[in-house]
């Protein structure tokens, strides 16, 4: 048994405290999105526009894909260890 005498009330506000789990779970919905979409479909478009230019079709597309996906993967570990 803890030795804390405190009780609920006197623990410090959390810092989403008054807002809406919708609100909250939209925002997680929102930042995941980003996180996943933008590294995978930028390194994508880079690939595609660097094959277009070189004619090595489809090797850098590829590398675009696998490389945003990578950054992708990370992107979400870095969330989700923020939000443990």
């Amino acid at each position: 048994m803890s030795s804390d005498s405190r009780g609920v009330d006197d623990l410090p506000p959390h810092k989403d405290a008054g807002r809406s789990t919708v609100v909250l779970l939209l925002g997680d919905i929102a930042s995941t999105t980003w996180r996943m979409f933008v590294p995978t479909v930028g390194m994508m478009w880079i690939g595609f526009l660097a094959d277009k230019s070189q004619g090595t079709w489809p090797w850098m597309f590829v590398v675009g894909i696998v490389v945003g996906s990578i950054v992708a993967g990370l992107l979400i570990k870095q969330q989700l260890t923020k939000k443990i």
